[in-house]
């Protein structure tokens, strides 16, 4: 397993150098070829990279096949070898090396999520989360808190039963999509665990037939991965008979949406979640225990993962939902977890499970847009939630188990449908699209279209969604979390805890993360100070830490956050009214907070904020979640009530657009030609740009800052053709050295001259390079290429004031030059650790080239280029530019080239004497 991962980080590590280095060779090669050739047009950026992540894809399969053997094999040994008196490998044991495979399974599906493979990543979680829950229960019953067969049985069934029908849904999927491979392996593990179910009665029975399973398992898996492996390892040219990898059928179009991969795995968990609170009210086990919560906090730890991963595929709604779900599997686990505690009372505050429920109605409501299952399936956790309210000691009575009942019948439905329709060519109804359709004959409501700039952030673009709704949703359970009020029975019988702490510390954590991905400072920081507020109170009131004295000592920590959120709520007066509000009633929170520390809370102070608070969290959840579906109308959240001339404030007169759009590079474009200075991205840092053909362009972008003498303006251009009409200036072995090393990472310093004319620059020439020197960059850029190519050779500087860091992201852009930029092409952040390669060509006459700076682009690499072409002009192949049109120039050439000859010849003579 180290070593897969080792050559996967080598071969990784090595991707980035070969992507920049095989257009340059691949250049070269064209040009040593057919010195009349044109370089061809630089492809897309990942085209260098698309047979490394083919390769890799494998390699994340062949993991996941041999780590699935890997697990069956130990199972295999550990169930053929059990006896009644003595299991072979000791519980604790069995539970860690479950676990550490079980990791390892997690990893290969996650990877392969990043691609279509629904089935293969379904399958790889499924087993993960299924080996992860066992691997706990084993370790518990080792160490001595699952204590005897009986509460081992206890423990394992229903999660083992869980996991049984997943499999054999999967299973049945996998047939429908001629899968063999992945179905075989499903319905061994799905038999492997209904025969365990049965050891667990009666284990003269159960555990050598689920022994036979996991050897069909092991078997299939080490062929498979190996055969995968072998081809990895060999690049294809050992091929074991069946697996080789097909190619499968495009998408369309429906199925292009559908790219979620993991929302299956979030539907397992909520299935594995409902058969352990279902199973005592059907009979199959005595009673909820703690060694059944293990399960239940895999399936919270799966459905947080889910709900990550979901903001990674651009499903906010998906990433909600699981979210939220994510909490309740943590919420039935604490309170399985009382009896350690010996409480054996457990009451829910009433208003939290009905906030609760307007939530997942909400979230419902707005989840039809996607099909009419998905917003059906999430009433049924409104239901659930109203149960919760409906008894003090819900997730031990009747009508809560009966939910559940009901969502284990429901959860394997849409496990059934979403699978199917994610993995096979044809589609089970599901009511999609059916809302869109709805709203299309009405004007009232305009939903938002659903393509890839659905979820772009101000001023650029994102690999994530936005995570607000699901971080004012939090803070909305949390503040209504903390309005219940602690009775004599102490602070753990209260259902309030996992509310606070995972709901309010964790995932506005986790919000705070995706926020900050996207580049939203402000928004990052308060989520991420407001989830470790929730975490450190909720634990010190809720967690029996707090005890009934108060001290000073709380009271500073409190006054810490209470300076910390000042500034938070300082910055959101330049961010929208809504955020102010958002901000201001915490600071209300705070103040309760320290109030409780002191002992001079007034009564119903605290009551009356925290609702205050939550409400107002409540309408910056209902607003962006509202905003994100519809285009028109939108629910206001205010503008800021002052303006700053640099970040967020010149997106009304200078223009940000995503530099992935053909659209936005032509707008930028029509900026240039009219005489303006942008800010774009490269494969560096982020650059500001003029049009050399508008020298007013270039003298305003060189007086932007005050410029160093040592960091002169550059020239680029997107190919070697805008060069032609001064190629009869240039050296022939320049030229031919520029033909073979662009497009790439290289910029080239060449001696000033006449053929800088061409370009229109006029007086504003002086403004670039050195009075000696120029450098002239064909950059290995898809953006930049694009822009050159329609607005020509273009004059460079770097987007940042003399004396300052780098410009390494959109924003900084206006930020640092303010209103000296005319507009800004996004592209997030830049790779600013990738230098280009500076080599001095003043002296390529003489044959001698030196290197300013060496970067991404190999030194060595750039000598073997430059030799070639030496040797290709020594062997006597001239420029075509400098061959003759006619035979008689050509014999007149000729004979001149020998008195030439003749001398050089001599000199040679006399050296060597």
């Amino acid at each position: 397993i180290a070593l897969l991962f080792l050559v996967e980080h080598t071969y990784r590590s090595s991707a980035a150098g070969l992507g920049c280095a095989a257009r340059g060779c691949s250049a070269y090669k064209a040009g040593q070829s057919n010195v009349r050739s044109v370089s061809p047009e630089p492809p897309l950026q990942r085209d260098a990279m698309t047979e490394p992540r083919v390769e890799i894809e494998s390699l994340h399969f062949s993991v996941g096949i041999l780590g699935i053997s890997g697990g069956s094999l130990l199972l295999l040994v550990n169930g053929y070898s059990h006896s009644p008196s003595e299991a072979l490998i000791h519980s604790t044991a069995l539970g860690i090396l479950l676990l550490i495979i079980a990791a390892l399974l997690a990893y290969a599906g996650v990877r392969r999520s990043l691609c279509h493979a629904p089935l293969f990543v379904c399958l790889c979680l499924t087993i993960s989360a299924l080996w992860c829950g066992s691997g706990l229960v084993h370790i518990l019953h080792g160490e001595g808190v699952v204590q005897g067969e009986e509460g081992l049985r206890g423990a394992l069934i229903p999660g083992l039963a869980a996991f049984t029908l997943a499999l054999l849904v999967i299973g049945v999927v996998g047939v429908l999509c001629k899968e063999v491979v992945l179905s075989i392996i499903a319905f061994s593990v799905c038999l492997a665990c209904a025969h365990q179910i049965a050891g667990l009665y009666d284990p003269s029975f159960g555990q050598g037939a689920s022994a036979a399973s996991y050897l069909l398992v092991c078997f299939l898996g080490a062929y498979f991965g190996t055969g995968r492996l072998l081809s990895y390892i060999t690049k294809g040219k050992v091929q074991l008979p069946g697996t080789r990898s097909e190619k499968k059928a495009k998408l369309t179009a429906a199925q292009a949406q559908d790219r979620n991969d993991v929302v299956t795995a979030g539907l397992v968990g909520n299935l594995l979640s409902a058969t352990v609170l279902a199973c005592p009210l059907l009979g199959v086990v005595p009673a909820l225990v703690p060694g059944q919560v293990p399960w239940l906090w895999t399936a919270g730890v799966l459905q947080l993962g889910v709900c990550i991963l979901s903001y990674r595929a651009m499903d906010t709604l998906a990433a909600t939902f699981y979210g939220f779900t994510a909490v309740l599997k943590f919420a039935e686990g604490y309170s399985l977890l009382l009896p350690v505690w010996e409480l054996q009372v457990l009451f829910s505050p009433v208003p939290l499970p009905t906030v609760f429920a307007v939530l997942f109605f909400m979230l419902a409501l707005f989840s039809t847009q996607k099909s009419l299952a998905d917003g059906l399936y999430q009433l049924f956790y409104v239901a659930y939630c109203v149960a919760l309210a409906a008894q003090p000691r819900g997730f031990f009575q009747g009508g809560t188990q009966g939910v559940q009942a009901a969502i284990f019948v429901v959860s394997a439905v849409m496990l059934l449908l979403t699978l199917h329709n994610m993995a096979c060519p044809w589609r089970l109804p599901t009511g999609e699209g059916l809302l869109r359709s709805l709203l299309s004959r009405t004007n009232l409501l305009t939903l938002r279209p659903l393509d890839k700039d659905l979820h772009a952030p101000y001023l650029g673009y994102s690999k994530y969604a936005d995570a607000e709704v699901l971080g004012h949703g939090c803070s909305v359970l949390s503040a209504f979390a903390i309005t219940a009020t602690v009775g004599s029975e102490g602070p753990l019988a209260f259902l309030v805890l996992p509310w606070v702490v995972v709901a309010g510390g964790l995932l506005q954590l986790l919000c705070g993360s995706v926020a900050f991905a996207r580049g939203k400072t402000l928004e990052s920081t308060a989520f991420i100070l407001y989830g470790i507020m929730w975490a450190v109170w909720g634990l010190t009131r809720y967690g029996g830490l707090y005890g009934a004295t108060r001290g000073f000592n709380v009271a500073v920590g409190i006054i810490c956050f209470l300076l910390f959120n000042c500034f938070i709520t300082g910055g959101a007066l330049f961010l929208s009214k809504a955020w102010f509000a958002y901000a201001l009633t915490f600071q209300l929170i705070l103040v309760s907070f320290l109030l409780d520390t002191l002992g001079t809370l007034p009564y119903g102070y605290d009551i009356g904020v925290t609702i205050i608070f939550g409400l107002v969290s409540f309408y910056c959840f209902l607003a962006n979640l509202f905003n994100s579906s519809f285009q028109s109308p939108q629910l206001p959240l205010g503008t800021p009530f002052f303006r700053l001339s640099g970040y967020g404030g010149g997106g009304e007169h200078c223009p940000h657009v995503p530099a992935r759009k053909a659209t936005s590079v032509q707008q930028i474009a029509e900026i240039m030609k009219n005489g303006g200075t942008c800010g774009m991205p490269t494969d560096t840092v982020y650059v500001l740009v003029a049009a050399c053909n508008r020298p007013d362009a270039v003298e305003k972008a060189y007086k932007a800052k005050v410029h160093a003498q040592d960091r002169p303006m550059s020239l680029w251009i997107s190919s070697i053709k805008q060069l032609e009409p001064a190629r009869h200036l240039l050296n022939p072995v320049l030229w031919d050295f520029m033909e073979a090393a662009w497009p790439s990472s290289i910029s080239m310093v060449i001696p000033r001259g006449p053929w800088m004319d061409c370009f229109g620059l006029k007086d504003s020439a002086k403004y670039i390079g050195t009075p000696t020197s120029i450098a002239i960059r064909n950059p290995d850029c898809t953006v930049a290429t694009h822009l050159i190519d329609l607005v020509g050779p273009i004059a460079t500087m770097s987007a940042n004031p003399t004396g300052e860091a780098d410009t390494t992201h959109h924003n900084q852009v206006y930020a640092k030059l303010g209103d000296k930029v005319d507009g800004v092409l996004c592209d997030g952040p830049s790779p600013e650790n990738i230098a280009s390669t500076v080599v001095d060509c003043t002296k390529i006459e003489s044959g001698n080239i030196g290197f300013f700076r060496v970067g991404i682009f190999p030194k060595s690499q750039v000598l073997q280029i430059f030799e070639e072409v030496q040797r290709k002009h020594m062997s006597g192949k001239v420029n075509p530019t400098f061959e003759p049109d006619s035979p008689e120039h050509s014999e007149a050439a000729e004979e001149e080239s020998q008195p030439q000859e003749a001398l050089d010849t001599v000199k040679e003579e006399e050296e060597e004497e």
